[in-house]
């Protein structure tokens, strides 16, 4: 009889980032992290690339004005807490608006 961990059942979306976020952190590139949320995503990736979630979110946990966050085609819903539910198949695309002229 196998007994299942935890982590046998977690759920892993992949997560993409701009490529404008890579001169911050050369070596980021797309990867699976474990959450049942955005919120719980992001704080994942903040415990691998430490900073990173300031550019995503302010300081009242609230994705800036500038960032938008993708799973599929669909924007997120909840832009200030961050409670949408994520899946393992999901692909979670982490988008900043550039500007210039």
């Amino acid at each position: 009889m196998h007994i299942f961990s935890i982590d046998e059942f977690s759920i892993m979306p992949l997560v993409k980032f701009t490529s404008n976020l890579k001169r911050f952190y050369p070596d980021l590139a797309p990867l699976n992290v474990q959450g049942k949320t955005v919120a719980e995503v992001l704080d994942e990736i903040e415990s691998r690339y430490g900073g990173l979630k300031d550019y995503i979110v302010d300081e009242n946990g609230q994705l800036r004005k500038h960032v938008n966050i993708f799973i599929g085609n669909d924007m997120v819903k909840d832009r200030e807490r961050l409670e949408d539910e994520l899946s393992e198949k999901d692909e979670i695309y982490v988008m900043q608006a550039l500007s210039g002229g």
